[in-house]
C-alpha cells in the first residue's frame, strides 16, 4: 500500500467520521410532542374553550375541543382560557350568464378572532384573527344547495380550528 492510498483512505474514514458525528447531533421528533421544550401536548389540553353562539362556531369549537385535549375532551382544571369569536359568510363567485343574480359557485369563509389568556392571571398569551376558506358548488336544487353551503361551512371551521391548534401550540411551545 502506498502512502497516496493511506492518505485516501484517512480522508475517507475522517469525512466519513464527520457526516456520523453530525447525524447523531440531529434529533427527529414530531413538532408538538412532548420533549425538553416544556410539554406544549399537556398545555394544550388544559385549554379551556369559550361557549359558541352559532352552529359554525360550534363546529369550530368542537373541533378545538377535540384537537387539543388529543381527543379527552374538556379539561377539568384548566390553566388557559381561549376567547372565540368566530364569523361565517358564503358569497357567490361564479354568475350564470343569463341570470346576473344566481352564481353557479362560491366559497365559504369562516374567521376566528382568538385570544388566549391564563385562567389564574388573566395574561394574554397569544391573541390573532384567522380565516380558512371552503369551495363550494351550488346545485340547482334548493335543498342540495343548502346542505353544500353548510357542507362547505363544516370544511373551513375544521379547517380554521386547525390552524388555532397550530397558532396555540407554537405560542405554548415557547
Amino acid at each position: 500500500m502506498s502512502l497516496s492510498d493511506k492518505a485516501r483512505r484517512a480522508a475517507r474514514f475522517v469525512a466519513l467520521a464527520a457526516i456520523f458525528g453530525a447525524l447523531v447531533g440531529c434529533q427527529v421528533r414530531p413538532l408538538y410532542s412532548e420533549g425538553v421544550s416544556g410539554a406544549p401536548a399537556q398545555k394544550l389540553a388544559s385549554i379551556e374553550i369559550s361557549d359558541a353562539d352559532t352552529r359554525v362556531a360550534q363546529e369550530v369549537r368542537n373541533r378545538l375541543i377535540f384537537l387539543v385535549g388529543g381527543g379527552a375532551g374538556e379539561p377539568v382544571n384548566p390553566q388557559y382560557k381561549l376567547a372565540l369569536n368566530v364569523t361565517s359568510k358564503i358569497v357567490g363567485v361564479l354568475y350564470e350568464k343569463d341570470e346576473a343574480d344566481t352564481a353557479d359557485a362560491g366559497r365559504a369563509t369562516v374567521t376566528a378572532d382568538y385570544n388566549l389568556s391564563r385562567a389564574d392571571t388573566g395574561e394574554t398569551v397569544r391573541s390573532g384573527k384567522r380565516s380558512a376558506v371552503a369551495l363550494v358548488d351550488f346545485p340547482d336544487q334548493e335543498f342540495a344547495k343548502l346542505r353544500a353551503k353548510r357542507d362547505a361551512e363544516n370544511r373551513a371551521a375544521r379547517e380554521l380550528a386547525e390552524i388555532i391548534r397550530a397558532d396555540l401550540a407554537a405560542a405554548l411551545g415557547r
